[in-house]
């Protein structure tokens, strides 16, 4: 009798990705991703112990999946060629992996997960991109606190923008939404003094 290739919790978790991606976290079940690695659910339930924390290991590495190339996505760009890039990084993100994306950025983390992954506090009481508002206000000479006001519209504008693309019957094209993000920046950067040209 061949012997067993061992399971193990990066097997699952990439199955679960892969499931997730293709079909929405509704999908991402100890049985089909049994099925997907091509095992019994034993070794599924034995490493997670309950769908809870399948979806909670889940989420962390659908988070890495989707934004751990951003560091390189940006590395020797100016700070608005970096602002920009992860804007067209986050609206790509929602346009090609929309299920992964409504899962790390929409759905509500409490009912998905069993807890808030967040903690108690809203996104709004946290500083928005401290690294746009410290490269900006670097390299401009403008109040930082205006720049932390100005990233925090343009993050949200973004990330409506995303939201809409996720649900969107008629599909705007990437490249549009994009565009539309980049034209919005422009203008908002523009109002306190930042030249974007």
């Amino acid at each position: 009798m061949g012997r067993r290739a061992r399971i193990t919790k990066e097997m699952v978790l990439e199955a679960a990705y892969e499931l997730l991606d293709e079909e929405g976290i509704g999908a991402v079940a100890i049985k089909p991703v049994a099925a997907r690695l091509g095992c019994s659910t034993q070794p599924v339930s034995w490493l997670f112990g309950s769908m809870t924390e399948l979806k909670k290991e889940l989420f962390i590495y659908s988070s890495h999946r989707l934004y751990d190339r951003m560091e390189t996505v940006i590395e020797g760009k100016d700070a608005i060629e970096t602002f920009y890039m992860t804007g067209v990084e986050y609206i790509s993100n929602a346009c090609d992996h929309p299920n992964v994306f409504r899962f790390i950025n929409v759905d509500d983390t409490l009912e998905t997960v069993g807890e808030r992954m967040l903690g108690d506090t809203s996104i709004f009481s946290e500083r928005f991109d401290h690294v746009a508002v410290e490269a900006l206000a670097s390299q401009y000479d403008v109040d930082p606190a205006m720049i932390e006001e100005t990233v925090k519209d343009i993050v949200i504008y973004t990330h409506g923008l995303a939201v809409m693309m996720i649900y969107d019957n008629y599909k705007l094209p990437k490249e549009e939404a994009c565009k539309m993000m980049y034209n919005m920046g422009r203008k908002m950067l523009g109002t306190i003094g930042i030249d974007t040209e």
